[in-house]
């Protein structure tokens, strides 16, 4: 089991990501912004064309933010996975002049992009309330999603990183595969609309933990109009399937990156 939690381990970490952070901001004018000018550019072209020319969840309560929402979580899932996907091979001059654990400079990239979803979170919540959505109870069952939703791109990293080290054709195939995802999950239409053209279908993207977390999280800040894995179906086994295929991913990474690490300097 990885021991993150050990003090020398959480200097290293906190370190690195402060480091990150400077290099990523380094020599640009607008530093912090532009993580925020990314996901608000995107929103705004997917509004228009989706919203105002296609005019997709016309009747749905508060859709310019369950947009603006579903773009800032998967833009963190995508610039998360990239960086955790590069992480290993990126920082191969450390690795070969410093003995660490190689776990914690996967895990650095990720809570550094988490840090910046946590900033254009808050610039969503502001939206919303400018926007009239009215809060409910839910809303404090965000950080279990958010931890969900980090554990998936931990997950994801962990694996991804693993592979790049040998296979590095690997960066090009997921920048695709996070396109598809983009349509694939219900990013930029309501969940109501798979559901209107077939019921199965719903069910099955909703067995996708990222698709779960992301109606969840939309579900507990903005409206219980939206569908989730819970609302959508009534047997408790099935609900658990995305948690069990969580749990699932979790452990086959880590399991795969640890074996793997043990050669990351010899390739690199």
């Amino acid at each position: 089991m990885f021991k993150i939690f050990s003090k020398r381990n959480r200097s290293l970490l906190t370190e690195l990501v402060r480091t990150d952070f400077k290099l990523r901001y380094q020599d640009s004018i607008l530093g912090y912004l532009w993580t925020l000018v990314k996901p608000m550019m995107m929103f705004a072209i997917l509004y228009i064309v989706f919203v105002k020319f296609f005019r997709v969840g016309a009747d749905f309560p508060n859709f310019a933010v369950y947009l603006l929402l579903g773009v800032v979580i998967f833009s963190f899932f995508q610039e998360a996975t990239m960086q955790g996907l590069t992480s290993i091979v990126v920082r191969g001059d450390l690795l070969r002049k410093i003995s660490l654990p190689k776990y914690i400079i996967v895990i650095s990239g990720t809570i550094s992009s988490l840090i910046n979803f946590l900033l254009n979170l808050i610039v969503v919540v502001l939206f919303a309330v400018v926007s009239g959505v009215h809060f409910r109870a839910t809303i404090f069952l965000l950080p279990i999603n958010i931890l969900e939703l980090y554990i998936i791109i931990a997950g994801m990293s962990f694996f991804l990183s693993a592979v790049y080290v040998r296979f590095r054709d690997l960066g090009y195939i997921w920048e695709i595969i996070l396109q598809a995802m983009m349509y694939l999950v219900p990013i930029m239409y309501p969940m109501s609309m798979v559901e209107d053209f077939s019921p199965v279908v719903a069910r099955i993207i909703l067995l996708n933990p990222f698709a779960q977390v992301t109606q969840d999280i939309r579900y507990n800040l903005i409206t219980d109009r939206t569908e989730t894995v819970w609302s959508t179906v009534s047997n408790p086994v099935y609900c658990a399937i995305p948690l069990m295929l969580l749990g699932l991913l979790l452990y086959c990474s880590s399991q795969y990156f640890k074996k793997s690490s043990k050669k990351f300097v010899e390739i690199i």
